[in-house]
């Protein structure tokens, strides 16, 4: 599986109750780590994580359960910059350690496969692997009247915690996406697969990065598994986060059949990375479009209200590719 933010973990929890006998893997994005306060923060891998553990928020959907602020509170106190970010004092023990490990020259993906010992640790057939060991950030341009260009760059956890993604996003871009290469695991994991799933996440900051790394797309495109991918806009709309903001950036309409384009089908000589994609029965009017650029279009209702629901829909996807 392809993964990311909130959306795709519920996204897991409903594949997990599907195929609960399953081998899983989930690569998971990494393009929207931040260093804050000394501490290198991986939002997505530790979403995916806690939720997964059972430790993660779900009222919030991101963070850990039965969080406290006090850490936060004193570095606002001491007038400390980037208190804006939601840095919980359950959450700082993960950074801690991470940031730990990393400086002593431990890979990321060595890092996160001890930090899910703890946590998947009742589930040993689920794995999470980063997109990459190389650090890969996402900065997004915004309006500034005062700067030189009438723009500036701020990272993306700025744009979409401390700004809210209110300003327009000018331009998104990727700093050492083209050095990175994909984490142990990765590639491996995309060749040996029955089935490879991409999942309802950000398309642009999300499942973008994932694809972006030099070798991951290739990847995909050849596996002998089916790939499917599902819809994160439902009916004009995304149905968590605001990737709304973000797909005009890179020139892609706030539909669920333009993101289905926008990933591609593999057949053909495009560099697609998709054999099918599902939508939500109320995008059904963008069935047409997705086909003539030669992607196989399904139609389901994509809500993830439960795991169970989800789960319901992911199985009936793959059972019709499969017959």
């Amino acid at each position: 599986m392809l993964a990311g933010g909130v959306g795709g973990s519920r996204f897991t929890q409903g594949v997990r109750r599907a195929y609960g006998d399953a081998d899983i893997t989930v690569i998971g994005n990494t393009a929207d780590d931040i260093t804050l306060h000394g501490l290198r923060i991986c939002p997505d891998l530790d979403t995916l994580m806690y939720t997964l553990g059972g430790g993660g928020d779900t009222e919030r959907g991101w963070g850990r359960v039965d969080e406290s602020w006090r850490a936060v509170e004193e570095l606002r106190a001491y007038g400390a910059d980037n208190t804006w970010f939601g840095l919980g004092d359950r959450d700082l023990g993960t950074h801690l350690f991470r940031t730990q490990l990393l400086a002593a020259g431990v890979p990321l993906s060595e890092v996160t496969r001890r930090l899910c010992a703890r946590w998947w640790a009742h589930d040993p057939a689920l794995r999470l692997l980063p997109m990459s060991d190389d650090p890969v950030e996402t900065w997004v341009d915004v309006p500034d009247p005062e700067a030189a260009e009438g723009r500036r760059a701020v990272h993306f956890q700025e744009y979409w915690v401390r700004l809210r993604a209110e300003p327009e996003a000018l331009a998104v871009t990727r700093v050492g996406i083209e050095e990175a290469r994909p984490a142990p695991g990765v590639e491996e994991a995309l060749a040996g697969a029955e089935l490879v799933l991409v999942g309802p996440s950000n398309p642009v900051v999300s499942i973008g990065p994932i694809l972006a790394v030099p070798g991951i797309r290739a990847a995909l495109r050849s596996t002998s598994a089916p790939v499917l991918g599902f819809a994160g806009i439902l009916h004009g709309a995304p149905v968590l986060g605001m990737a709304h903001r973000l797909l005009p950036a890179i020139g892609v309409e706030v539909d669920a059949g333009a993101v289905g384009r926008h990933y591609g089908s593999r057949a053909g000589g495009s560099d697609g990375v998709l054999d099918a994609w599902v939508m939500d029965t109320g995008d059904e009017t963008s069935v047409g479009a997705v086909e003539a650029a030669g992607l196989r279009a399904l139609v389901d209702d994509l809500v993830m209200s439960s795991p169970d629901a989800t789960a319901a829909f992911v199985r009936r996807a793959v059972e019709r590719v499969a017959a």
